[in-house]
């Protein structure tokens, strides 16, 4: 049977109504609730989705969900503090069809203890492992986009930058990422060009891990000017074998893809 790789930086998600409505650079997110849109490459939607992220204390709790038109839903929600620095307590991601489950994944950052499960055919294969977590530097999911936000000035100014995540090949290990500024970029989402800085994810992977799978790399855009917000995300779904998705701020127009923004 096919070895499958489950990535779980994926899925990084920060949706909200208008450009305006994120935090500024430095300062902590609090309640937004906002609509993005997944598509395939091509521009072509597959789900609605509907994000809400709400903040108690110091404690930011972000819940998105996907439904496709073929009647799956998908569900991440992540955990994090702010303060006294960002680091992520929780994060789950959950494929669903009706009652039954599909796919899903749990990481617990504080217990170090990470959980997954996954429907092939008729049988049902599950996973839990211990996992070293670096308190503030393992992120997965929506925490990479806030990582990233964080970050930002260094390595716009040429900085590679390296953050931790959690992988299953099946049995769950920690892995590396290099995150990088590729450029500022343009594009057209919901009727308007925008522009972003992109940042590249490039999973570091062991060469054991490199004889069985190659893991596509990742692309977040932030808006450009600031308040430097989500944009955009590019990669697969969760798996590297996933179709790959773009995740969109905004939809209700053409999604065109990112280019080298024009000298103004």
């Amino acid at each position: 049977m096919r070895q499958h790789q489950i990535f779980s930086l994926v899925l990084l998600t920060a949706l909200f109504l208008s450009v305006a409505s994120f935090a500024a650079e430095g300062e902590r997110e609090g309640a937004l609730h906002g609509f993005p849109v997944l598509l395939d490459l091509k521009g072509n939607k597959l789900a609605d989705g509907d994000f809400s992220q709400s903040l108690e204390g110091d404690r930011l709790r972000v819940k998105l969900t996907y439904t496709f038109h073929d009647g799956r839903r998908v569900e991440e929600i992540s955990e994090l503090r702010q303060k006294p620095q960002l680091t992520q307590e929780k994060w789950s991601w959950r494929e669903s069809r009706g009652d039954r489950i599909l796919r899903r994944f749990q990481i617990d950052f504080a217990a170090g203890k990470a959980t997954g499960e996954k429907r092939e055919g008729d049988e049902q294969k599950s996973w839990s492992e211990d996992v070293e977590i670096e308190r503030g530097r393992t992120f997965a999911g929506f925490g990479f986009v806030l990582a990233i936000k964080e970050m930002r000035q260094k390595l716009l100014g040429g900085t590679h930058a390296e953050i931790k995540t959690i992988g299953f090949t099946p049995k769950p290990r920690g892995l590396s990422v290099d995150v990088s500024h590729v450029g500022l970029e343009e594009m057209e989402m919901g009727g308007r060009t925008l522009r972003g800085d992109r940042f590249l994810l490039r999973p570091k992977i062991p060469r054991i891990v490199k004889l069985f799978v190659t893991i596509p790399d990742y692309s977040v855009w932030l808006v450009n000017p600031p308040p430097a917000g989500f944009l955009r995300m590019e990669g697969p779904l969760m798996e590297p074998s996933d179709p790959l998705v773009r995740i969109d701020l905004m939809g209700g127009g053409k999604s065109g893809p990112a280019k080298p923004a024009a000298s103004k």
